[in-house]
């Protein structure tokens, strides 16, 4: 088997763009009577993909009972959508969520004790479907109640507002 012999046509450094794509450093060899084309895979500060930002939620809480100015207090807080439960952003934020049997009582996010119930005041199509968990323990419950621990907020493509209503305790 005969070697073959390239040799160089262009050593210098070759780069143009075409259909948006940077093409450098490309050299052509002759071998014989057919040249062949190698090239080297770059990449360019153009064609480094930036990560898209992720849609969020914003979410208003109003307390469960007004203050002394006859007013409700409202908490803010944002959260990435599709990210998180409505109870781990409340938590996550120091916003209250449980009354005071709740905090001892509690059942840690497993949908079983019903500490957590709130009210969604507006954004309900933020938010996903009730669980069967949720069907099951809120079924004589208003459409508008839901367990924090079960509520997903966003679906990773949607953003928003959602307004939730703390409920108090005599109210669940």
């Amino acid at each position: 088997m005969a070697a073959l012999n390239f040799a160089p046509i262009s050593l210098r450094p070759l780069e143009f763009t075409f259909g948006g794509t940077n093409y450098r450093n490309q050299i052509t060899f002759i071998a014989k009577k057919r040249p062949i084309l190698v090239s080297f895979a770059t990449t360019s500060p153009e064609s480094v993909l930036e990560k898209p930002e992720k849609p969020e939620i914003d979410l208003e809480f109003i307390g469960p009972k007004p203050g002394a100015d006859g007013k409700y207090p409202v908490e803010s807080a944002t959260a990435v959508s599709g990210e998180k439960l409505l109870r781990n952003i409340m938590l996550d934020n120091k916003i209250e969520l449980y009354a005071t049997y709740g905090k001892a009582m509690n059942c840690g996010g497993g949908g079983s004790c019903g500490t957590c119930i709130v009210e969604i005041i507006d954004g309900k199509d933020l938010l996903n479907e009730r669980t069967n968990t949720e069907l099951r323990y809120l079924k004589k419950k208003p459409e508008s109640w839901r367990l924090s621990c079960q509520t997903i907020v966003g679906n990773k493509e949607n953003s928003g507002k959602v307004v939730v209503q703390r409920l108090p305790q005599w109210k669940k």
